[in-house]
């Protein structure tokens, strides 16, 4: 599997509304389970209140069927409630890969 691209987003829960971003990240997980395009997904918790996205693609067209699929709309629907402010969407360059067994 060759995993050119990705993409990093960075999440802040507003106060108190950790416990729900981690739930709608958990929940995700069944969303990219139907999107063949995405070959990674990993939804994680940096600290109390930040979390994150990481995925990977192995094109262009895969990213980007992503980025206009399921996930950022759904993102897009509860940010005001859940976010204290705009998600740190980033598109990167993947280098290496170790895949798993």
């Amino acid at each position: 599997m060759t995993l050119k691209l990705g993409v990093l987003a960075l999440l802040t829960a507003k106060p108190g509304k950790e416990a729900e971003l981690a739930a709608f990240l958990d929940a995700g997980r069944a969303v990219v389970q139907d999107e063949p395009g995405t070959r990674v997904w990993y939804a994680f918790q940096v600290d109390g209140a930040t979390f994150g996205i990481f995925d990977a693609f192995a094109d262009e067209d895969a990213r980007r069927a992503h980025l206009t699929g399921r996930i950022p709309a759904a993102l897009a629907e509860v940010g005001l409630e859940l976010l204290a402010g705009a998600p740190d969407i980033r598109l990167v360059d993947v280098l290496a890969v170790k895949p798993g067994s």
